[in-house]
């Protein structure tokens, strides 16, 4: 069906409040740690190397490396944990007060990390406790929004994720870059950034207060009534085809009941369930293994191996966040529904392949300069890599969030995606751990490793996944993970919505 003009208003406003939690995880990322334009004037790394923290704190630079390891070690280990704990609250508690709990977590946490007192012991409790609730929220968000969302805007609402997590790691290095030209070196200085976490963290928890329940899980839990008030607001509709849809969702969920009653968690390794399982964790894995996510962590390391010495690794960088925030809203805005998942992931990994190939191939026989003075190859590098990052968000930056949240049914959605999520926490934190040990002992190498990596990405994808555009959940759900046909043919028996 296709959506009124007011329920595709409502769908992305659910989608846009929701998102708030990608926001606060690109913040969060860029404001601790590797912030390219801070160092433009202070040449440290985020406000964790700030003087007044430094000195808030009582620690010398010489444990700079150590406090910034600890600081996102920490948080990712807590969001990591976080996914395994959120799917039993959500299945009992529901999407809407899991996501309000995910945001009060998160708001201690930063409050703690906020507090002046003197202690890095509390400093890390504070940023372990916002960890779980930014990871809490990293699995309900794809969730909620997969469920809600007419299945003609699914990818542009779930894309919304990953470009609400360019504009948070944007936003925080002018945040941070603002504080060193505005501020006192005092303690406010690094407060204010980290304090600022709270108002996108509230803004998800209070804009929860405008969002229906979801409908499949009302549905799930026998509220029909409800169910049906859900659906026929976010459609703004009460149309046939609502009906319909309605149908279709009490159909699906009642077979997923009556065929797997009383759920263990052994059925996750049922066949069909564990292949499921297994391509959202890899698809997550995949996301991280591009090597965009080593670019936005370590930004002017990489930019320094292609143009050598001097500041302009630190403003390229710059540039590199600007122009993800622009590839990813066109896509989001222009591309997420006019192209096919499958095809879209295919293509983008490939041309990342080539171009960080290229780059490496380049870096190889023509080093840069350490003089810092311009190359006509180190303009071509840099002009590969931002062609990377590109590529990166047309295909692999948004799409993992919508494809992983459309693929599971709704029996085993919660801890499906909460699987898939806790990979890209792990993995998120293995590759921010291991980068600058690959660039310093690779050096060129770097690129040619996450070349490969994509050269693979882009062949498992080929043969591995499933096109899931245009199709309801329930489709994908009961089609043998992706060979859809027409999912009414499964049940024709009729069920009356009231």
């Amino acid at each position: 069906m296709k959506s009124t003009t007011l329920g595709k208003i409502r769908a992305f406003w659910l989608g846009s409040v929701v998102c708030m939690g990608g926001f606060l995880f690109g913040y969060d990322s860029g404001m601790c740690v590797f912030s390219p334009v801070l160092t433009l004037t202070c040449h440290a790394s985020g406000v964790l190397t700030l003087k007044p923290f430094v000195s808030d704190f009582h620690y010398s630079n010489k444990h700079k490396t150590r406090i910034n390891s600890l600081s996102v070690g920490l948080q990712q280990a807590g969001a990591f944990a976080a996914c395994f704990v959120i799917w039993p609250i959500t299945n009992r508690l529901g999407r809407k007060k899991s996501l309000m709990l995910s945001s009060a977590v998160f708001c201690i946490g930063a409050i703690i990390q906020t507090i002046n007192t003197h202690s890095l012991a509390a400093f890390y409790v504070g940023r372990i406790v916002a960890g779980i609730g930014l990871g809490a929220a990293s699995v309900v968000v794809p969730m909620f929004s997969s469920e809600m969302a007419p299945k003609e805007y699914r990818a542009q609402i779930g894309s919304l994720f990953q470009w609400f997590y360019t504009f948070g790691i944007f936003t925080s290095y002018w945040v941070d870059y603002a504080m060193t030209k505005r501020v006192a070196p005092v303690s406010k200085q690094w407060q204010i950034p980290i304090g600022l976490q709270l108002v996108p963290a509230a803004m998800l928890g209070f804009g929860m207060l405008t969002l229906k329940e979801s409908t499949r899980w009302l549905t799930k839990k026998g509220r029909h009534e409800e169910a049906w008030e859900s659906l026929k607001w976010i459609r703004a509709d009460e149309s046939q085809d609502t009906v319909d849809e309605m149908v279709e969702i009490r159909t699906g969920v009642e077979i997923e009941e009556r065929e797997t009653e009383n759920f263990q968690i052994k059925e996750l390794f049922e066949r069909d369930n564990f292949k499921r399982i297994f391509t959202s964790f890899a698809v997550f894995t995949a996301q991280q293994a591009t090597g965009a996510t080593a670019f936005a962590y370590f930004g002017p390391q990489y930019f320094k191996l292609l143009v050598g010495g001097g500041d302009k690794d630190l403003l390229l960088t710059a540039i590199f966040g600007a122009i993800k925030v622009v590839a990813c809203g066109i896509f989001v805005l222009f591309l997420s529904e006019r192209i096919g998942r499958r095809q879209s992931l295919i293509w983008g990994a490939a041309f990342m392949a080539a171009c960080q190939i290229s780059a490496a191939a380049i870096v190889k026989n023509k080093p840069a300069p350490a003089n810092g003075h311009v190359t006509s190859s180190g303009i071509a590098t840099v002009a590969l890599i931002y062609m990377f990052v590109i590529a990166y968000n047309l295909s692999w930056g948004p799409l993992p969030w919508p494809y992983v949240s459309e693929i599971f049914p709704t029996r085993i959605r919660e801890p499906g995606i909460a699987v898939g999520v806790s990979s890209q926490w792990l993995f998120n934190f293995v590759f921010s751990l291991s980068t600058p040990y690959m660039i310093d002992g690779l050096g060129w190498g770097t690129f040619l490793f996450w070349g490969i990596a994509d050269i693979v990405i882009a062949i498992g994808t080929f043969f591995f996944l499933h096109e899931t555009k245009g199709l309801s959940l329930e489709e994908i759900a009961h089609n043998n993970f992706g060979k859809a046909g027409n999912f009414k043919d499964v049940e024709n028996e009729h069920i009356d919505i009231k």
